[in-house]
């Protein structure tokens, strides 16, 4: 029987570093396993992770964190899903909200009955079965009431918060429990010439910090997954152009909306979120058909508010690590690569990336099948998430500019082309292994992107059309009756979750 690990090194610090230590130190409490960081204050983080998806309720539950501290901690406000403007074609918006479409009867999935309803004349649009949509659009949030016979049972909500005070907040939460942080930057590493294992990363002032199990999270660098380990990047620039980004926060603008705005730019697309203290903003593009000057001058002709801070400019390639999990060291956040923010999922593949490993814990025998295991879980996840953001771009009427002309000549992934092909005829959703978005979400943007089933499910005729009407009928009274009765949202926030 192999040993235990004692000690595991997170190679790096913000949202990805200290929300590691502190499901590290929270799960591996009582072990005796040590948990040492090790950053650098001269070395600053991307930080435009600020909206998130619903999955990170989970996540800061694991940790032990209280939500309503941690709204204020971060100035956080409330996310119900996403709203997109011009991008199936100029003028058009639609929304993505977290949560599901009204409630299934009959023996079809709800979208099947609405669909029926479609074809039989009825105009309602489906975001009018989305508890989520109503209240977003009409600028309201409730923390969900009831049991799972509710109405709220159909409602989903995330954050937007601060990532620096995230990072800032988890770091003290660590710290607390015992993670022992080293100041300092990493000059490189020592590898056991026998394993190829990593012993120790050394930092520029001569220090070695040893472990047995090491995390990089030292962003984009990569530097113990990509130049210790020499573990390939996939490029997936031919799916997903977009390369780089400018982000900037300005001042509050009215009462915070809770929901995020994507709008699509002429060579890709700019993100709006607002937090209790201020918007971030910014502008993802692609420099093939832009430039960066060009970029800038167009998100910042778009603000609601004055800036409060320089414009930052950060490149990025799309893509991810052939294997996230090499010898002993297991890449967290921009180390195992980078998805743009379109749907928020940053922050996602971080708590995705922690909580695979602690179900998959190793010992000290770093047992591969363990760490195949590991990565084909995990890339998994990265490739499904992948395929999503690609219908945003190829699903689209627009042809106004030289971007959206490349975007719709893309070729998709089979098991993208797969999914909106059988999508277009019949109204079915292929379900994937791992798929991090489900049919709600999926629905959402297929139909807001324009893609339109030709038919629906037979067995959708089991419910006679004037029965199938009146129970829509009823389902909508009841969405729009309790998304009226929530309070504004900037009400909840101000009753229990204003910052001090």
């Amino acid at each position: 029987m192999s040993a235990a690990l004692s000690r595991v090194v997170i190679a790096g610090g913000g949202s990805a570093g200290w929300m590691a230590a502190a499901a590290l130190s929270q799960a591996l409490a009582g072990t005796g396993i040590a948990i040492a960081l090790v950053e650098s204050e001269e070395i600053g983080t991307v930080g435009v992770g600020e909206a998130t998806i619903p999955p990170i309720h989970g996540f800061n539950q694991m940790i032990g964190v209280d939500e309503t501290e941690f709204v204020k901690a971060t100035r956080g406000t409330f996310k119900l899903g996403i709203e997109f403007v011009d991008w199936h074609r100029r003028g058009d918006r639609y929304f993505h909200p977290f949560g599901r479409y009204g409630d299934d009867f009959g023996l079809v999935p709800f979208h099947q009955q609405w669909l029926a309803a479609r074809a039989e004349g009825d105009p309602t649009p489906l975001g009018a079965y989305s508890l989520s949509t109503l209240a977003a659009m009409h600028g309201r949030f409730g923390l969900p009431q009831g049991g799972g016979n509710s109405v709220f049972a159909t409602y989903g909500y995330a954050y937007h918060f601060d990532a620096g005070l995230y990072a800032a907040y988890l770091r003290r939460l660590s710290e607390a429990r015992g993670v022992v942080r080293h100041e300092g930057k990493i000059a490189g590493t020592h590898r056991d010439p026998a394993t190829g294992h990593v012993t120790a990363v050394q930092l520029d002032d001569g220090r070695r910090i040893e472990g047995d199990l090491f995390l990089d999270c030292t962003g984009f660098r990569g530097l113990l997954i990509g130049e210790a380990m020499g573990v390939a990047y996939q490029d997936w620039s031919h799916w997903l152009p977009a390369n780089r980004a400018i982000a900037v926060p300005t001042a509050t603008a009215g009462p915070p909306t809770p929901y995020t705005r994507s709008t699509a730019r002429d060579a890709g697309w700019q993100w709006r979120i607002p937090l209790q203290h201020r918007i971030g903003n910014g502008h993802v593009f692609c420099d093939g058909f832009t430039s960066a000057g060009e970029a800038e001058a167009l998100l910042l002709a778009n603000l609601d508010a004055a800036p409060i801070g320089e414009p930052r400019h950060l490149r990025f390639t799309t893509g991810r690590r052939e294997t996230p999990w090499a010898g002993n060291v297991v890449a967290v956040g921009l180390a195992s690569g980078f998805l743009e923010p379109l749907e928020s999922t940053s922050l996602h593949l971080i708590q995705s990336a922690i909580t695979l490993l602690l179900q998959w814990f190793p010992d000290r025998s770093f047992d591969p099948a363990v760490r195949a295991e590991y990565n084909r879980l995990a890339t998994r996840e990265w490739d499904t998430i992948r395929d999503f953001l690609i219908l945003h771009y190829i699903a689209t009427e627009r042809d106004d500019t030289p971007f959206w002309r490349h975007c719709r000549a893309i070729t998709p992934p089979d098991s993208l082309a797969e999914k909106m092909a059988l999508f277009a005829r019949t109204g079915r959703l292929l379900a994937r292994e791992g798929d991090l978005f489900m049919d709600a979400s999926w629905l959402a943007v297929l139909l807001g992107q324009g893609v339109v089933p030709q038919g629906h499910d037979a067995l959708a005729a089991g419910i006679p059309p004037e029965h199938r009407r009146k129970i829509l009928a009823a389902m909508r009274k009841v969405i729009a009756d309790t998304a009226a009765q929530l309070p504004p949202h900037e009400t909840t926030i101000g009753r229990q979750f204003r910052a001090g």
